[in-house]
């Protein structure tokens, strides 16, 4: 079997089967069991960052952030987006920390969601995502 596989790929497999539970089994190792908590520590290890710090460069309310580090809020998809830019991921990384999350991923054909990749992209702080997002007339990051 192979280690990789495309989400186009397993999609086909899964809307090709008869057997639900040959499925699973069968693609038990390409599919997500990793909750969002423990996406978020994982990657602050891998960062070498400390939640302290990324909730402080995030713009988050500091009992808020560490709610959601420890997994007793739920963030929305705006708490996510300061998450990412607090911890200056890359497109990629924000994108499945969103997926994680259960929030739908940045879309480029929405103006304000192009912004913010641009932005990711750039690594832009919280502050010079708000100043690039006001300079365009899209609703600020955090106020939705």
């Amino acid at each position: 079997m192979d280690d990789k596989i495309t989400t186009g790929a397993l999609m086909k497999r899964i809307l090709g089967t008869r057997h639900l539970n040959a499925f699973l089994k069968n693609n038990e190792k390409h599919m997500s069991e990793v909750s969002f908590t423990e996406y978020l520590a994982q990657l602050c290890d891998e960062k070498g960052l400390i939640p302290e710090r990324v909730i402080l460069q995030a713009g988050l309310d500091r009992t808020y952030g560490h709610q959601i580090f420890n997994g007793t809020r739920r963030p929305s998809r705006e708490k996510v987006l300061q998450l990412a830019f607090g911890m200056q991921l890359d497109v990629e990384t924000a994108q499945k920390l969103l997926r994680a999350a259960g929030r739908s991923q940045l879309y480029p054909r929405l103006k304000r969601d192009a912004v913010l990749l641009y932005c990711l992209k750039n690594k832009k702080t919280v502050t010079e995502t708000q100043i690039i997002m006001e300079k365009y007339e899209v609703t600020p990051l955090g106020s939705l």
